[in-house]
């Protein structure tokens, strides 16, 4: 428990039936990871929609600032053999 008395808090990311990706559907307070998967199965999968889910504790991650999209991004757009374009497809391959 924290030190405010609540239990942390959870990202949830479910896979849909017919998806191959897990997507995020939302956040909740659970005392554990088991107590996480259950509240979670309960909340974001009620209907039978989901085929997996994964909870993670929010404090574990890490994401770029949205205000420092640009300089965060740019090293990216300097390494041109990353792109498809860079290279030379022969006529022989007709599938990549």
């Amino acid at each position: 428990m924290s030190s405010s008395g609540e239990w942390p808090l959870w990202e949830v990311f479910v896979r849909s039936r017919r998806g191959l990706s897990h997507t995020h559907a939302g956040s909740i307070h659970a005392a554990d990871a088991t107590m996480a998967l259950r509240n979670a199965r309960d909340v974001y999968t009620r209907r039978g929609e989901g085929s997996s889910i994964w909870v993670v504790p929010a404090s574990a991650i890490t994401a770029s600032s949205p205000d420092e999209k640009d300089p965060f991004f740019d090293p990216a757009a300097d390494k041109v053999y990353r792109h498809p374009t860079f290279y030379d497809i022969p006529d022989e391959v007709r599938n990549l």
